[in-house]
């Protein structure tokens, strides 16, 4: 059974930094293609970064490109997203996602399984 877990959301200031981590179980990282994803209130969910397996390509939106980096560690199966120079419009909900292949992909309807969320809020 595929289980995404996620953590290390919290309250932050602007320009502060955050971890988030997401312990993948039931499959390997290393044959799943993996993505994050945030949702802000009232909007859609959105694409932020994925990683594919086949060649560690790693793809950011517009709105987190040299930010943020998305990194796997396959020994502990665990995907992480360090948040750098955070500010108040990356205030959302953040999930982990994975889906069975090689590709990446950044349309939350390309996955299939997905973790619980954790909550990020960068406030002064």
């Amino acid at each position: 059974q595929v289980q995404l877990v996620e953590s290390g959301g919290g309250l932050v200031q602007p320009g502060e930094s955050l971890t988030l981590s997401c312990v993948a179980s039931g499959f390997s990282l290393d044959h799943y293609a993996m993505g994050w994803f945030r949702q802000a209130p009232a909007k859609e969910r959105e694409g932020i970064s994925c990683l594919s397996p086949r060649d560690q390509t790693t793809y950011y939106s517009d709105s987190v490109k040299g930010r943020f980096t998305i990194s796997s560690d396959i020994a502990t199966n665990t995907l992480y997203l360090q948040m750098n120079s955070l500010k108040h419009e990356d205030t959302a909900i953040y999930y982990c996602a994975a889906r069975p292949v090689k590709s990446c992909h950044m349309h939350a309807a390309a996955y299939d399984n997905w973790g619980q969320g954790t909550q990020v809020t960068v406030s002064s």
